[in-house]
């Protein structure tokens, strides 16, 4: 009899993926969806990398690529690590891959045995959980709030730990919430883990430009865990070239060679002209990237001032990245007369089925109070789909 393998069952289909599923069909049929589901720039990439990948195809950049990446790539990655954040990644320390996502999976497959625990502070980025249950691990999910600026404390990463700790996993700034974590308390949580010496740490930095207050802070400068830290980062989120996959880590050479032997047998090198492109995004010009950070930080304003007139919208000022992620338990019970809104996942369909506008429930971040808003869309989407959702809300007594 014809089975399918039982790791199917041990997560679930992406909710960001399931969401935007939902608004496409909806706009098949007609209705004007705005999706704020998606975590993607609005932004075309930049001329100069476009430029970059036109050249590579002329320049004959057609064949297989090394596993880890083009030495040139993997050099400008490694400039980019000291100029951006005084970390010294060797060259052989770098692998690229096709896409952060990818850097992240190659790590927890190096990292996590069956039986394996990885503290995740909540909220988080819907593909971590699954990742390590994939690789047969276990999810321990340390839990923030809105109050507490969706950060964790030192006091709750050591009462989390445990003999079988072997990772931890987060991101600064974030996603869903766009908090990102001070130098001060990168340093408390580095504290705990010199107390651990068997836990590795992943640091998802793919947000790294999309910083509203200041330098970016890495917990990889403190040189007690260093060798320990795994950053991944990528050009994605800064250079607004989601399609070109292409993410990257910094990381001890063990990590790196395993990292390099996991992708070698899946995927082999990463795009040979999206890596040319990458070169240009990493030691080019700037100001494209630094533009769309400042537009980033108007469309915040923007929707922050525009939920100031949503009744019940528990809010916080993110940090970076391009999202906000209130809290709307507010409206738990409250009804339309025909809907009753018993949770966020009912809000969000609630939203989309009558106000048009795709959003992501936070139970796939880890947070069932609340909902995450992505704000990389243009002025005038974000004040219709605003306007459109408190048109909805208005009918919930």
């Amino acid at each position: 009899m014809l089975h399918l393998a039982a790791r199917l069952n041990r997560f679930s289909e992406s909710q960001t993926i399931g969401m935007a599923k939902l608004g496409r069909e909806l706009a098949a049929k007609g209705h004007d969806v705005i999706n704020l589901s998606f975590g993607e720039p609005d932004f075309q990439t930049p001329q100069h990398i476009k430029d970059a990948a036109k050249a590579a195809i002329d320049e004959g950049f057609t064949f297989y690529t090394p596993v880890a990446g083009y030495p040139e790539l993997k050099q400008a990655i490694s400039a980019k690590f000291k100029r951006d954040n005084n970390l010294d990644f060797a060259p052989d320390q770098v692998v690229v891959s096709v896409g952060a996502k990818h850097s992240i999976m190659n790590v927890v497959l190096c990292t996590i045995n069956p039986g394996d625990e990885c503290i995740i502070p909540t909220p988080y980025w819907v593909s971590y959980s699954a990742m390590i249950q994939l690789a047969e691990g276990v999810p321990v999910h340390v839990h923030s709030t809105v109050e507490s600026g969706f950060k964790i404390t030192p006091e709750q990463l050591e009462a989390a730990i445990t003999p079988k700790t072997s990772l931890f996993i987060f991101s600064s700034p974030s996603n869903p919430t766009g908090t990102l974590y001070t130098k001060e308390e990168l340093a408390g949580l580095a504290a705990v883990f010199e107390r651990h010496p068997s836990i590795y740490i992943i640091s998802d930095e793919i947000y790294e430009y999309i910083n509203f207050v200041g330098k970016h802070e890495s917990i990889a400068q403190f040189e007690s865990i260093r060798d320990r830290v795994i950053v991944v980062n990528g050009v994605s989120k800064g250079f607004a070239m989601t399609g070109w996959r292409i993410g990257y880590i910094g990381a001890s050479k063990e990590i790196a060679q395993g990292c390099e032997k996991i992708q070698g047998q899946f995927t082999s090198g990463a795009v040979s002209i999206a890596q040319r492109a990458a070169i240009a995004a990493i030691s080019g010009d700037m100001k494209p990237t630094f533009d769309m950070r400042d537009a980033y930080l108007r469309r915040r304003d923007l929707v922050l001032g525009l939920m100031d007139d949503l009744p019940g919208f528990k809010t916080y000022i993110p940090g970076g990245a391009f999202y906000v992620f209130p809290d709307v338990s507010w409206y738990f019970g409250k009804t339309d007369g025909t809907n009753t809104i018993n949770n966020a996942e009912d809000l969000c369909m609630y939203i989309l089925n009558n106000g048009f506008v795709s959003l992501v429930p936070g139970e796939a971040f880890g947070n069932p109070n609340c909902i995450r808003f992505s704000y990389a869309a243009a002025d005038e989407k974000l004040v219709e789909a605003l306007g459109r959702i408190k048109e909805v809300l208005e009918k919930l007594r």
